[in-house]
């Protein structure tokens, strides 16, 4: 599976941005699409996660209510729409995909097997 991550930039604090990750090479049925990101000087970190089959989706508690993550089955493509964004949600993002073997560990990036490049977000204050 390749992802391709799009759709980052620069945006004002309290506007919105639409990450898109497309996906290629095979279909991502039976997969778990999330996405991540990294601050200067932090660490990766958990944002959300869809299951490509039946849609369930899943956020980290400091996104939740912001933040919409969708998919496109027809497109193969997942989304991230970050609304209200403040200068905390600046960093790299990157989408990964993992097959879908259940809640667990859908945080962890250490069980995704395929990454995109990241996409920049930078929010001004």
């Amino acid at each position: 599976v390749q992802l391709q991550a799009s759709g980052g930039g620069l945006v004002q604090a309290g506007g919105s941005l639409r990450l898109s990750c497309a996906a290629s090479g095979r279909s991502v049925r039976g997969y778990i699409i999330g996405w991540f990101r990294q601050a200067p000087g932090k660490e990766r970190e958990f944002v959300a996660v869809i299951r490509w089959g039946g849609g369930h989706t899943y956020y980290d508690d400091s996104v939740k209510g912001r933040f919409t993550i969708s998919r496109d089955i027809a497109k193969n493509t997942v989304y991230l729409q970050m609304n209200s964004l403040k200068s905390e949600d600046t960093a790299v993002y990157y989408c990964a995909a993992s097959p879908d073997r259940g809640l667990p560990t859908i945080r962890h990036g250490n069980r995704y097997h395929y990454w995109g490049q990241g996409t920049e977000v930078t929010v001004s204050s």
